[in-house]
C-alpha cells in the first residue's frame, strides 16, 4: 500500500477523486468576449443559424439554395435571409444588453440540437433562451424564453424582423387570423434579392400558454422600411417563472412558387403543432441521426470534437433534397457558399457511410446539373459532361473570372464521378446507378478520352491543369488530376460492366496510358516540372486514398514521408492533415496518426465554441471541408472501414496508444457496428 495513502487512511480522511472529463455533447462558452467571438450554427440542413455575443440576437440566418447575383466576382452569392429570431426585452422599462446582466453564459447541446443562453438581471429576474432549428421541419425555427422573477417584475417582450441590408422593395406586414383554433398573430416580411431573381418571405408568431382569449395582447411597431416589430406587456409576480416562445419560418421563391402565402402557412401549422410537439419531434429526429455515431474511448476531448464535426455536417446537410453543402456549410457566406470538390471528396463520404439517405441528396444535387456541365464541355471543346469549379444554383460555373481555378481545376469533374460510384458501392443500387449514376460516369469519362492529348503508350497527357494542390497552376500532368482521371474511366467501365452495358474500350486504353510521373528514387511527383517545394494541401497522397490508384503499401509510405515535410507550418487546410492520419493508421503508425488527427484541427479552433477555422490561425469558421477530411480519418483511418465496389468492409488500422478503442455505430444501409481496440 502507497504510504502516503495509507496515512490518509489511518487518519480517518478519505480521498477524492475530482475528473475535469469535458462533455461530450454540450459545448459550453462560460465567458463571452464580443471581441474574440466566433459563433456556432444551429441547422437544419436548410436553415443556419449563427450566435451572436449578444443577448437575444442572431448573427444571421443562411438558407440553402438561396442565391443572387450580387457583390464580388460578378458571380452568385448565397444572401442572407431575414433575420427572424432577433428579440429585445425589456424589464421594468431597461433594455436588457450586454452591459447591464451578469453571468452571462451559452452552450450548445450537440446531441438535441439546442442552443441556450442564461443569464441574470440584477437582484431581478433570471432569464433563459433555447433555439433550433427544427429538424423535421426545413424552413421552421423556435426559441423559447423562460424568465424567472427574483422579485415582481414587468416585461415587455418584442419579436424582431429585421432585413438584411442586399434586400430590396421590403414590405413588411401584421396579420391576425381568427378562426376556432383561436387568434394567430403573424409578423410577416417579403423583399426582392439584389437583382430581384428571388422572392424572400419570412414571418414569425407568437406561442403563450395561457388559454386561448388569456393570451398577451399584441402590439406591432414599424421602425422603418427594414425592421418591424411585434411586442406584448406581462408582469409577472416574484418567484414564478414565465414562458413564451417564438416560431417562425423563412422561405425563398427558390424553394417555392408561392413564398409569401407559404411561409405564413409554415408558421401557423408550427403554432398550431405547440412548442411540446415541434421540441419532441425534432429531438426524434436528431436522436435518429445520432443512431449513426463515432465513440472514442479515453480521450474525452477528441470525443466532444468529434461529435462537433458530426453534429457539424449534419447540420449542414438533409436527405430528400438536391443541394450540396459549400466549405462553410450554412455557418455564413464563405466562399459565397459555392459548392466545390469539398462536397464531393470531403464532406460526401462521412456521410455516405453514416447517412447514404443524405448522401444521397449531395449526389443528386450535381445529377440535376449534368447538362449544364455538358455544356461547359461542349463551350471548352471537349465531349461528354466538364463539371464547374464552383457550382450555385443552376450548375454553370460560378468562379470569379480573376481565379485560374475555374477554367483550369479539372479535377473537379473526376471528383463527382467518384461520389456517384461510391454512391453505388455502399448502395449497391442498380436502379439509381441505371438512372442517375451511370449517365455521370459515362459523360465524365468521355470527358476524360477527348480531354487527354494522345503523345503515345504511357503518354497520353493531361496538360495545362490547377493541380489538387493549388499552388500548382497551369502544370501538366498532375499525380492527383492524372490519377483521378484513370479512376473515373476504370469506374465508368465497371460501372457499366454491372449494368450489362458494353463499355466503350477507348476508356480502358485511355486509362492505361495516362502517365503518373516518378522522381528517379520512386518518389510520385506531383506534376511534370515539380522540383520539392512546398504544397498548399494534399496532392499525391491522395492517390493512397481515395483514388487507391497506388495500391502498394511501400509506395503510399515512400510518398507520405516525402510530402509530409512539403506542408507549411501555417496556411495548411486542415483537411490535408486529416488524410495524413488516414494513411498512417491504416499503414499500422497509430501514434503519427494520431499527431496529425489532432494537428488538422486544434490549432485551427476558434472561440468560444472550438469552432474549425479552414487554416491554423483562421477565423473564417466552421470549415465543413476540414472536419469532412478529418472524419474520414477516423471513420476510413483509425475505423479501418472501406468503400469497395462489393460495398463496405473492414480492413487493419492502428489506434493511438491513449485510445483504448473507437466504436462506430449506424454504418451503411444495414446500420451496422464496427469497432476496433
Amino acid at each position: 500500500m502507497n504510504k502516503l495513502y495509507a496515512a490518509v487512511l489511518s487518519a480517518g480522511l478519505f480521498l477524492t477523486t475530482v475528473v475535469n472529463a469535458q462533455d461530450e455533447w454540450v459545448i459550453k462558452a462560460d465567458k463571452i468576449d464580443p471581441a474574440n467571438y466566433y459563433g456556432i450554427t444551429v441547422a437544419n440542413g436548410m436553415i443556419g443559424i449563427v450566435s451572436s455575443p449578444e443577448p437575444f440576437k442572431v448573427k444571421n440566418v443562411v438558407l440553402a439554395g438561396a442565391y443572387d447575383l450580387y457583390g464580388r466576382g460578378r458571380v452568385s452569392n448565397f444572401l442572407n435571409s431575414f433575420n427572424l429570431l432577433n428579440m429585445s426585452l425589456q424589464i421594468n422599462g431597461h433594455e436588457i444588453e450586454n452591459n447591464n446582466i451578469q453571468h452571462f453564459k451559452q452552450e450548445l447541446d450537440m446531441q438535441h440540437a439546442a442552443f441556450t443562453a442564461t443569464f441574470d438581471y440584477g437582484d431581478e429576474a433570471s432569464v433563459k433562451y433555447t433555439y433550433y432549428s427544427l429538424r423535421q421541419l426545413p424552413f421552421t425555427v423556435l426559441m423559447d424564453i423562460s424568465i424567472t422573477a427574483k422579485k415582481k417584475i414587468a416585461i415587455t417582450s418584442s419579436s424582431v424582423m429585421q432585413a438584411p441590408d442586399a434586400l430590396r422593395d421590403v414590405q413588411n406586414y401584421f396579420n391576425e387570423v381568427d378562426g376556432s383554433h383561436g387568434r394567430i398573430s403573424l409578423l410577416t416580411s417579403t423583399a426582392k434579392s439584389p437583382t430581384g431573381k428571388l422572392q424572400l418571405c419570412a414571418s414569425t408568431t407568437f406561442l403563450f400558454d395561457e388559454p386561448d382569449g388569456q393570451e398577451p395582447r399584441l402590439l406591432h411597431q414599424l421602425e422603418d422600411n427594414n425592421a418591424h416589430w411585434m411586442q406584448f406587456s406581462k408582469e409577472i409576480p416574484v418567484g414564478t417563472t414565465y414562458r413564451y416562445s417564438i416560431v417562425g419560418s423563412s422561405i425563398t421563391s427558390a424553394h417555392d412558387a408561392d413564398p409569401l402565402n407559404q411561409v405564413e402557412r409554415l408558421t401557423m401549422f408550427a403554432k398550431l403543432e405547440g412548442r411540446e410537439r415541434l421540441i419532441k419531434y425534432h429531438e426524434a429526429a436528431w436522436a435518429e441521426l445520432w443512431k449513426s455515431d463515432i465513440k472514442i474511448d479515453g480521450d474525452p476531448q477528441a470525443q466532444q470534437d468529434i461529435h462537433s464535426m458530426l453534429y457539424h455536417l449534419y447540420s449542414f446537410s438533409r436527405a430528400g433534397t438536391a443541394y450540396s453543402p459549400s466549405p462553410m456549410g450554412l455557418s455564413g457566406l464563405g466562399y459565397n457558399g459555392h459548392v466545390f470538390w469539398d462536397a464531393d471528396l470531403w464532406m460526401f463520404p462521412g456521410m455516405l457511410v453514416l447517412h447514404p439517405e443524405i448522401a444521397k441528396s449531395m449526389v443528386e444535387y450535381r445529377f440535376q446539373r449534368l447538362s449544364a456541365a455538358k455544356q461547359n464541355a461542349f463551350e471548352h471543346g471537349y465531349k461528354g459532361a466538364m463539371f464547374p469549379w464552383e457550382s450555385a444554383d443552376i450548375g454553370v460555373e460560378e468562379t470569379p473570372v480573376w481565379a485560374l481555378s475555374g477554367p483550369f481545376e479539372h479535377h473537379i469533374t473526376a471528383d463527382v464521378a467518384l461520389a456517384a460510384w461510391q454512391y453505388y458501392c455502399v448502395t449497391q443500387d442498380k436502379q439509381w446507378l441505371m438512372e442517375k449514376g451511370w449517365p455521370i460516369l459515362q459523360a465524365t469519362a468521355d470527358f476524360w478520352a477527348s480531354r487527354v492529348e494522345r503523345n503515345g503508350p504511357g503518354q497520353y497527357d493531361i496538360k495545362d491543369v490547377v493541380a489538387a494542390d493549388e499552388w500548382a497552376e497551369n502544370v501538366d500532368n498532375n499525380a492527383f488530376t492524372n490519377a483521378a482521371a484513370i479512376a473515373n474511366l476504370r469506374n465508368a467501365t465497371a460501372a457499366a460492366k454491372v449494368l450489362g452495358i458494353n463499355p466503350d474500350p477507348d476508356w480502358q486504353l485511355v486509362a492505361q496510358n495516362i502517365p503518373i510521373l516518378k522522381f528517379p528514387d520512386g518518389v510520385t511527383k506531383e506534376f511534370a516540372t515539380y522540383k520539392g517545394e512546398g504544397i498548399k494541401q494534399a496532392d499525391v497522397n491522395l492517390l493512397g486514398y481515395p483514388l487507391n490508384v497506388i495500391t502498394d503499401q511501400a509506395q503510399v509510405k515512400k510518398d507520405l514521408e516525402y510530402y509530409e515535410t512539403r506542408i507549411p507550418n501555417e496556411g495548411t487546410p486542415a483537411m490535408t492533415e486529416g488524410i495524413f492520419a488516414l494513411l498512417y493508421s491504416r499503414l499500422g503508425n497509430g501514434e503519427k496518426a494520431y499527431h496529425y488527427f489532432k494537428d488538422g484541427y486544434e490549432p485551427n479552433l476558434n472561440p468560444p465554441f472550438r469552432v474549425i477555422a479552414e487554416t491554423k490561425g483562421g477565423t473564417n469558421p466552421y470549415f465543413a471541408t476540414g472536419a469532412g477530411g478529418l472524419l474520414q480519418s477516423l471513420l476510413m483511418g483509425f475505423g479501418g472501414l472501406d468503400i469497395t465496389p462489393q460495398g463496405i468492409i473492414q480492413i487493419k488500422s492502428a489506434l493511438p496508444s491513449n485510445w483504448h478503442s473507437i466504436t462506430i455505430t449506424g454504418v451503411g444501409p444495414d446500420k451496422k457496428t464496427y469497432t476496433v481496440k
